[in-house]
């Protein structure tokens, strides 16, 4: 069996916001490892999101992990607008940033576990030369922007591609996958390789079950892609 553990992330942008201090209490009683905070700027994905406001409030009521992920055009021009721990991930996307490089190390320097996301159209060659510069790398296994997408079926091939090129680099960097992380795709996704799973309208906050049940099916999901 696979030793790694795979941890999940929680997509705040699909979240029950009538119950969201309800959902928010499932979440910390689970120990879920993360709330994922989804910021869209209407430019390089066609929605809007949340802002710092609703971000804060969020981060005042609970004790989990941030991670942040900037779907952003030049997302440095946010980087001060955030409170940040030293144990969050903020993750900016390759296909937003003039320079990527300058962008990453101006995270660095703010103390916080540093990502880098790619579309599905995007190829792992376009990290070559940062990849030594990040702690993680968040594959998109959808196109950014709207919850609910089917699953682009490929983007598990670059999963896996991917788990080759960290380990023969002896690298310790976390893959994450963000993108219909549903009961039937959980499995292979983590036995492409995935570190942390992003969980939407397909694994977590589902219209068919309580949220506590789905997370209980999603760790089910997540064993059996380690015994794959």
């Amino acid at each position: 069996m696979d030793q790694r553990k795979v941890e999940i992330a929680a997509s705040v942008m699909c979240i029950d916001w009538l119950n969201a201090g309800a959902d928010l209490e499932v979440l910390e009683r689970e120990k879920i490892d993360y709330l994922h905070f989804d910021i869209i700027d209407g430019s390089f994905a066609s929605d809007f999101t949340m802002g710092t406001s609703i971000i804060d409030c969020f981060r005042k009521a609970t004790h989990l992990r941030s991670e942040y992920h900037l779907m952003v055009e030049e997302p440095n021009r946010l980087f001060d607008s955030f409170e940040v721990a030293p144990d969050d991930h903020f993750i900016i996307h390759q296909e937003c940033c003039r320079n990527l490089h300058r962008d990453l190390v101006a995270l660095r320097r703010k103390g916080v576990k540093v990502g880098v996301a790619i579309a599905p159209g995007t190829t792992l060659e376009a990290l070559e030369y940062i990849i030594e510069d990040v702690d993680q790398v968040l594959i998109m296994t959808v196109d950014p922007g709207y919850m609910g997408q089917a699953l682009v079926p490929q983007t598990l091939r670059k999963v896996e591609k991917l788990r080759s090129i960290i380990d023969s680099l002896g690298l310790d960097i976390k893959i994450s996958v963000d993108g219909n992380v549903s009961f039937e795709n959980a499995p292979e996704m983590v036995a492409m390789g995935a570190d942390i799973l992003v969980g939407g309208t397909s694994g977590l906050f589902r219209k068919d079950m309580p949220l506590h049940s789905s997370i209980g099916y999603l760790r089910e999901a997540i064993e059996k892609g380690l015994n794959l």
